[in-house]
């Protein structure tokens, strides 16, 4: 042990002593002086102690929801005490300094093993993927991926004239689709909802590619109502169109929610890598994936499908670092409790959690249409998300009524219109994640009957401003 001797160097001077203390460190003010509360638009001029500035944000927080009560979110709102003591002791760690923290890109390089695995990889060792702050970025990674390959087969006429890239899906996609398409100067090709049909269809996918077709997308687990889109059947329908007229079109499976859901529930069902036109794949680890925002996944079924001019290498944080991402600087944090509920669950205990979140939405699926008010356009059969609709013979309430008075009890249910061709149809969406127990729904459930005898008893509708009624959050 040490000896430390006093005196035997010279005084720091007062610069010195200065600069070596965080401000941080001690109180802003100790006479206790402050009178008013620093102002909201600008930055005081002043520090404020640590204590009063928590107590500032605090109590503004405390007028927002409860997240455990948010049916429309899809993201995570739980995670078990030891993931948040991972979080907390990563969460200065900056994800793309692989040389610095090598563990961290170690645990990266593993989830991404894993996924490949899960998703039926050819050959996992040689699938190439990232991690992304969500599935909006990893959905313009891999949007970007689809645009460069086509590019590279059409160099012969692209850039040109009448060679403009557009990409197939339906109009039920996520925004994200939408601004790739506007951010990369791509045409979006969307295939609208007809009747009871509320997704892709395969057959109208196929018909509206071209040689200028950079894509198709299908979402495994649609954000309107969690239904699957079928998958293979688009898939075959692009066989046959490679068949009549030589046009190869990929595909990219939109797996936000339904990547982590399917594997553990459906197991039979192809949408994964087991189909060979699956070009890439991209899921939210912090929907399904059961981690807190922001983390999603990107994977590409081959080195072949990510072009290599896509991935930047970089020396200058420390070794040399090849990076795909739409940002740079992001936290660890996030990575590592993927890793964590990964190892801490496993396929068995994904499954449990997973097909508990589907019976609890199946089982409050057919309670509320019990109710004879509601009519169900999806069960929670397939995602643990599930849509209602009125009644035709309901004419004192609509489902923006229900929102806003479910919201009276804390509870946050979207209400929305669906989009062209079926903007006649308005509908409640109830998304069930872990967390929201039976018990929960239970509680859900008994506010729901309380509020049905005023609303049954109104003369019309109440709600003038559809849009402004509720948000519709993905």
């Amino acid at each position: 042990m040490a000896l430390h001797k006093v005196g035997m160097r010279p005084e720091a001077s007062e610069e010195r002593r200065r600069l070596s203390l965080n401000p941080f460190y001690g109180e802003a003010d100790p006479l206790g002086s402050m009178v008013l509360a620093p102002p909201q638009h600008r930055m005081p001029d002043g520090p404020t102690t640590p204590a009063a500035a928590y107590q500032f944000v605090h109590d503004e927080l405390m007028l927002d929801g409860n997240s455990r009560l948010n049916l429309a979110t899809f993201v995570t709102t739980w995670m078990e005490p030891e993931a948040g003591k991972l979080m907390a002791e990563c969460r200065d760690k900056n994800m793309i300094d692989k040389d610095e923290y090598p563990r961290t890109a170690e645990l990266e390089r593993r989830c991404v093993a894993m996924l490949a695995d899960l998703w039926h990889a050819p050959d996992p060792d040689s699938t190439v993927g990232c991690s992304t702050t969500g599935s909006s970025e990893a959905c313009m990674l891999s949007g970007m991926a689809l645009k460069r390959r086509w590019a590279h087969r059409n160099r012969d006429r692209y850039p040109g004239p009448g060679a403009r890239p557009n990409l197939v899906m339906g109009v039920n996609v996520q925004v994200c689709w939408d601004k790739f398409c506007n951010f990369w100067e791509v045409e979006p090709r969307l295939v609208p909802m007809e009747g009871d049909r509320y997704h892709l269809d395969p057959q109208a996918a196929a018909d509206l590619c071209d040689e200028n077709t950079i894509g198709v997308v299908a979402v495994l687990g649609s954000t309107f109502d969690g239904s699957y889109e079928p998958v293979q059947e688009v898939c075959s329908a692009l066989d046959a169109l490679r068949e009549r007229t030589g046009l190869d079109v990929p595909v990219h499976v939109d797996g936000a929610s339904g990547a982590m859901v399917a594997p553990f529930l459906d197991e039979d069902l192809a949408w994964d890598f087991r189909l060979p036109r699956v070009a890439s794949i991209n899921t939210s680890g912090h929907k399904y994936g059961l981690v807190y925002p922001g983390v999603g996944w990107a994977l590409w079924r081959s080195p072949d499908n990510l072009p290599d001019e896509l991935v930047f290498r970089v020396n200058y944080l420390g070794g040399d670092m090849p990076t795909f991402a739409l940002n740079f600087s992001r936290p660890g944090a996030q990575v590592v409790a993927q890793y964590y509920t990964f190892i801490r669950l496993g396929r068995d205990g994904y499954r449990a959690v997973q097909q508990t979140a589907r019976d609890v939405a199946r089982s409050l699926a057919g309670k509320i249409e019990c109710l004879g008010d509601f009519r169900l356009l999806t069960r929670g059969d397939e995602l643990p998300v599930f849509a209602v609709a009125t009644n035709p013979e309901v004419r004192n309430f609509d489902v923006f009524d229900v929102s806003r008075r479910l919201r009276e009890s804390g509870w946050l249910v979207p209400a929305y219109t669906f989009p062209p061709h079926r903007e006649d149809l308005s509908v409640l969406r109830f998304v069930c994640r872990n967390g929201f127990s039976a018990d929960l729904a239970e509680l859900l459930l008994e506010d729901l009957q309380r509020a049905l005898p005023e609303l049954r008893a109104q003369s019309a509708p109440q709600s003038k401003d559809k849009a402004a009624a509720t948000g519709f959050h993905h």
